[in-house]
C-alpha cells in the first residue's frame, strides 16, 4: 500500500503516513456509502439522524484538545485558533442536529379534486472535496448539512491536511451514524477526481482555488450531477474617515493573520480614505510588530504557513509587489528567529494600484495590501475591481454610507463594522465571480443537499 507523510509545518517532519488512495479503493469506500445509503433504513427517519449528530457533537467535545492539537500538528495554525475550530465545529452539529426535522413541504392548492404538495429528498451520495486550511470546521461544515439531509458522505481532505477529518469519520461511526455513511478517500489530485467521476456520486462540493474548481465543475457537468463551489477570495476591508479606528484595527489585523492568512475569506485588502490613511497604517504596522510568532503548539499569535510552497507563493508576491512601486512598510520576508522553516512576516504593503497582481490576487499568507481612495464611489469601484466576490467589511459611522455601499459591493457575506462572527454557523456563506457558487452555512447548506420532489394526487 502506498503512503506519503503527514508533516508538521512548524518543524518540516513527518508525525504520521496517509494512504495514497487508487481508483479501486475510492470506488469501495463510495460503493460502501451506497449500500449504507441504500440498505440503512433507519437512517431515512430525521429523529436518528439529529440523534447521531448529537452524539457526535459530544464526542467532538469529549476530544477537544486532542482534535485541537492534532489540527495544530497538521496545518501549524496556533493552538488556540484549532480549539476555535473545535468549537465552532460543535456549534455546526449542534445548528445541523437541530435543522433535521425542519425539513417541511408545502402545499399547493390546485382544487378540490387534487392534493398536491412537495417534500424534500436527499441527493444519495454526496461526494466533497475540501482544502487543508480548516479540515476539521470544513468536513463538519460540509457533512453535517448533508448528513442531516439523509445523504452519505464520501469526502477528501487534502493530501496536506488528513488527521482530523479522518479522525471525525471514526467519532461518527461511534456516534450512531451508519458504517459506511461517512466515507474517507485520501490522496492527491488524482483522488479527487477519481471521487467526481464515481458514477454513484450524486452531488458535488468543492472548497479550494478557482483553478482547480474549474476543473471540479466541468468533470461533474460531464455526468449533470449539481455541484457547489466554495473558491478563492480577495476580500476587502473598507474603511472611511469616520470609522472608529479602535475597533478597525485589531478586526483588520486579525481578519488578516487567521490562520498566517491562509483562508479564502482572510480579509487581505485595506481600502482607506486617504484622510486617515497614513493614521491607519501607522497603526496597524504597530500592531503588526506587537505579533508573536512561533510553532503552533507554542499558541503564538501567527504560526506557519502550511508548506515550503505556500512560503515561496508568498515571499515571490511580495517581492513582486516591490517590483511593481509598492512600499512594504512593515515585514516583507521571513523571520530571521526560524530559518529554514516555512514562516512569513506579517507584511504591510502600501501605494497598492489595481493593476497590482498583490492587489487582485490571492497570497495566502499574512501579507495586507492597502489603496486609498477619496471618496464613495471610488471606494466601490475598488472593493469590486477584482475577479473575486467572498466577503467585504465595511466601517463607517454613517449607517446611510454603510447601507448603500454594502449594497452596492459585489460579495457574497458583506459585514459593517466588524469582520466574521466566530464562524457565522448560521448564516449563508459563499461567492460571487470567481468565488464560486452556490451557499454553504446556515438553512441554506441543508437546503443544497436536498431536492424537491412534487406529488400529485387526484381524490
Amino acid at each position: 500500500m502506498s503512503t506519503f507523510p503527514a508533516i508538521d509545518p512548524a518543524t518540516g517532519q513527518a508525525f504520521a503516513e496517509v494512504v495514497e488512495m487508487d481508483a479501486e479503493q475510492i470506488a469501495a469506500v463510495v460503493d460502501a456509502a451506497a449500500a449504507a445509503y441504500r440498505t440503512s433504513h433507519e437512517w431515512r427517519f430525521p429523529v436518528n439522524r439529529a440523534q447521531a449528530l448529537r452524539r457526535l457533537r459530544e464526542l467532538l467535545a469529549e476530544h477537544a484538545e486532542e482534535l485541537a492539537r492534532t489540527e495544530t500538528r497538521d496545518t501549524g495554525k496556533p493552538l488556540a485558533q484549532a480549539r476555535a475550530d473545535v468549537a465552532v465545529s460543535t456549534r455546526y452539529l449542534d445548528f445541523y442536529a437541530g435543522a433535521c426535522d425542519k425539513l417541511e413541504g408545502r402545499s399547493i392548492p390546485l382544487g378540490p379534486e387534487t392534493v398536491d404538495f412537495t417534500v424534500r429528498e436527499p441527493w444519495g451520495v454526496c461526494g466533497q472535496i475540501i482544502p487543508w486550511n480548516y479540515p476539521l470546521q470544513m468536513i463538519t461544515r460540509v457533512a453535517a448539512p448533508a448528513l442531516a439531509g439523509g445523504n452519505a458522505v464520501v469526502l477528501k481532505p487534502s493530501e496536506l491536511a488528513s488527521q482530523t477529518p479522518l479522525r471525525w469519520a471514526e467519532l461518527a461511526v461511534q456516534a450512531g451514524i451508519p458504517e459506511g455513511m461517512v466515507g474517507i478517500v485520501t490522496g492527491h489530485g488524482q483522488a479527487g477526481a477519481a471521487l467526481v467521476q464515481h458514477p454513484e456520486i450524486a452531488h458535488v462540493t468543492f472548497v479550494g482555488s478557482a483553478a482547480t474548481g474549474t476543473i471540479v465543475a466541468k468533470a461533474a457537468a460531464e455526468r449533470l450531477v449539481p455541484v457547489e463551489l466554495e473558491l478563492g477570495g480577495k476580500s476587502p476591508n473598507v474603511v472611511f474617515a469616520d470609522a472608529d479606528l479602535e475597533r478597525v484595527v485589531p478586526a483588520v489585523v486579525k481578519a488578516l493573520i487567521q490562520n498566517a492568512g491562509q483562508s479564502c475569506s482572510a480579509g487581505s485588502r485595506l481600502l482607506v480614505q486617504r484622510e486617515i490613511h497614513d493614521e491607519l497604517v501607522t497603526r496597524v504596522a504597530a500592531a503588526f510588530a506587537g505579533l508573536s510568532i512561533g510553532p503552533g503548539l507554542e499558541d503564538p499569535d501567527l504560526g506557519p504557513v502550511v508548506a515550503p510552497q505556500q512560503l515561496q507563493r508568498a515571499l515571490s508576491m511580495i517581492e513582486t509587489a516591490r517590483t511593481d512601486g509598492a512600499r512594504v512598510v512593515t515585514g516583507g520576508g521571513a523571520p530571521e528567529a526560524f530559518p529554514d522553516r516555512w514562516y512569513v512576516e506579517p507584511t504591510l504593503i502600501t501605494e497598492v494600484t489595481p493593476d497590482m497582481e498583490i492587489f487582485t490576487e490571492e497570497v495566502f499568507g499574512p501579507v495586507l495590501a492597502v489603496t486609498a481612495f477619496d471618496d464613495e464611489a471610488a471606494a466601490v469601484t475598488l472593493a469590486n475591481d477584482s475577479p473575486y466576490g467572498l466577503v467585504a467589511g465595511v466601517w463607517t459611522s454613517d449607517l446611510s454610507t454603510a447601507h448603500r455601499v454594502a449594497g452596492a459591493i459585489r460579495a457574497g457575506q458583506v459585514f459593517v463594522n466588524t469582520y466574521g462572527v466566530a464562524g457565522g454557523v448560521e448564516i449563508p456563506f459563499g461567492g460571487m465571480k470567481r468565488s464560486g457558487y452556490g451557499r454553504g452555512k446556515g438553512m441554506d447548506a441543508i437546503w443544497a443537499y436536498t431536492q424537491v420532489k412534487n406529488i400529485c394526487i387526484a381524490l
